[in-house]
């Protein structure tokens, strides 16, 4: 049997994605609530756009989600019934610290959370918990400039230490941020703005150093406050091929895998590679690093590495390259020839899910975690809310065949696999909800409206057939 026995079969959302409940249990308003569905949503995270909080003309999807907040029962009841061994989701930092900069959390919101663990505890569920997904307190944006703020640490060494006082006796399984390396590509998503391109420059370099002082920790208290605890990071799996066997082409890849790298090389071997030292050297950008600093990075690495694995691209060297435009997940590049793709433009590629697997554990030589893969696409459900999925069914069978071939030929060692939206929520990057991913329908549009009913896909009962088998039975 290529699956070890425990393994960690599950599936994953996010509170934005999913929770709704916004202004209920004391939940202070984050970031994500001023995101609308459409086409200033964009505008709106990348700071060219500011909505105001009454704003009536947009639809802003993370106020509702799939009001898991209030149906949480219900749905963990579905995953306990389709198998899961485990379950990922994340907590909304706002819905413990509602502004962010207060010395004592809510405790309405850890209420909550501790509610939805023992409820998974209760079905024989392991949590998965992401610490920050995509979040941040909108106050902390406003008035400190978010990661650009010299009290950032101090503020999440506070909603840790809330966090894991009151969950570390019962969850083993932590990630820090989800998609880090996404997160920290660019300013606009740690709360820094300048208008200035050398200023904007140093800001975020100096932002990026205050999250990966965070990681460490969350490391560290993790270990301390949570007994047996497992402490991992997360990378959004960029994966790129040269488009042609160019050397120029090739080297490409080399960079683009530097600029994806850097957050998880420094979670997993504390310290800040060369290579990106040299870049931010490039740039005129100077970054101070205490010996304290440094020894907290280096005493503090990551238990295992997690990733989202969805698509893969291309790169050119040559920017007159006449190819498609590919990519997705957060990236693009050129369109892969051999592969075939989703209505959303996402390559589907198996194999490049096995060559990654490769990749990271020879690179960091930690057990790995795939807590994200998933098919996102439209789905057409008959009058009861049935979908005859076998699409999707076909996505994750191919993916798991070569996880498999992954862990039973080439050593790799996972310590689980769960499927992105294992529920139909709101999609992150465009905030449609015709964008699902899930094996349980939810009965809800692009404009939040809907009777949110939950109804099995057919991927439900072929998953629950593949977690009791272990693997086995992927037909």
């Amino acid at each position: 049997m290529a699956f070890p026995d425990g393994f960690l079969w599950g599936g994953a959302i996010a509170a934005s994605q999913a929770e709704g409940g916004w202004q209920e249990g004391g939940r202070g308003v984050e970031n994500v609530d001023l995101m609308p569905v459409g086409p200033d949503r964009m505008a709106v995270a990348m700071g060219k756009l500011t909505l105001p909080l009454d704003d009536t003309e947009h639809v802003f999807p993370a106020r509702y989600g799939i009001d898991f907040y209030h149906r949480y029962k219900e749905d963990i009841a579905l995953f306990a019934e389709m198998g899961f061994k485990c379950f990922r989701f994340s907590i909304a930092w706002s819905r413990i610290f509602p502004n962010g900069d207060e010395t004592r959390p809510n405790e309405a919101g850890l209420d909550f959370y501790e509610a939805v663990v023992d409820e998974l505890l209760r079905y024989g569920i392991e949590p998965l918990i992401t610490i920050t997904h995509f979040d941040m307190p909108q106050h902390l944006i406003d008035h400190y400039d978010g990661w650009g703020s010299t009290r950032a640490n101090e503020f999440y060494r506070n909603y840790l230490t809330a966090v894991f006082g009151r969950l570390g006796n019962k969850v083993k399984w932590w990630l820090t941020f989800n998609e880090i390396n996404l997160m920290c590509s660019m300013g606009e998503g740690l709360g820094v703005f300048a208008e200035d391109k050398q200023e904007m420059a140093q800001r975020t370099a100096e932002a990026v150093h205050r999250v990966a002082l965070a990681c460490a920790d969350t490391v560290r208290l993790g270990h301390q406050m949570c007994p047996g605890a497992k402490v991992g990071c997360m990378k959004m799996s960029s994966f790129a091929y040269a488009y042609t066997c160019s050397p120029a082409d090739q080297l490409e890849v080399v960079k683009h895998d530097h600029d994806m790298d850097t957050m998880i090389d420094v979670q997993a071997r504390g310290y800040y590679p060369r290579y990106y030292l040299k870049a931010l050297e490039r740039k005129g950008v100077h970054l101070e690093i205490t010996e304290e600093e440094a020894r907290l990075m280096r005493e503090n690495t990551v238990d295992f590495i997690s990733f989202s694995y969805y698509n893969t691209t291309c790169l050119s060297a040559d920017p007159n390259v006449n190819a498609k435009k590919g990519g997705g997940n957060g990236f693009v590049g050129l369109q892969n020839p051999y592969l075939a793709e989703t209505a959303w433009g996402w390559a589907i590629d198996p194999v490049g899910f096995r060559i990654l697997l490769n990749q990271l554990y020879d690179r960091y030589n930690k057990p790995l975690f795939v807590v994200e893969n998933g098919l996102g696409t439209t789905d057409e459900p008959d009058e009861n809310g049935y979908v005859d999925d076998d699409y999707r069914i076909d996505y994750l069978r191919d993916h798991i065949e070569q996880l498999e071939t992954a862990i039973e030929e080439d050593g790799v060692e996972v310590l689980g696999y769960t499927v992105w939206g294992c529920i139909d929520i709101v999609s992150a990057g465009t905030g449609q909800m015709s964008k699902r991913y899930g094996m349980i329908y939810v009965d809800m549009d692009d404009e939040g409206k809907g009777s949110l009913r939950r109804s099995k896909k057919r991927s439900f009962d072929w998953y629950r057939k593949v977690i009791a088998s272990n693997g086995a039975d992927l037909q």
